[in-house]
């Protein structure tokens, strides 16, 4: 399993939370590459709801990652 930031876009619109056949179903109506379902299907499932893409590949950025100061812009 691997994600990158173009795959992991297609579920940045996902209903959160959700449980992985919902995230998966929801790949498959939105027509995200196959890579998307595939690394979600490997996913460990023990009926575990995920609250975000964060909780599915920890090393997503968030706005924490980058050294800009928004009141600056």
């Amino acid at each position: 399993m691997y994600w990158t930031l173009e795959l992991a876009s297609y579920l940045s619109d996902a209903p959160w939370p959700a449980e992985k056949d919902e995230l998966i179903d929801y790949a498959i109506r939105t027509g995200a590459p196959l890579e998307v379902v595939e690394n979600l299907q490997a996913i460990e499932d023990e009926g575990d709801m995920y609250e975000s893409i964060q909780e599915i590949w920890p090393d997503y950025p968030t706005d924490d990652d980058y050294l800009w100061n928004e009141d600056e812009y």
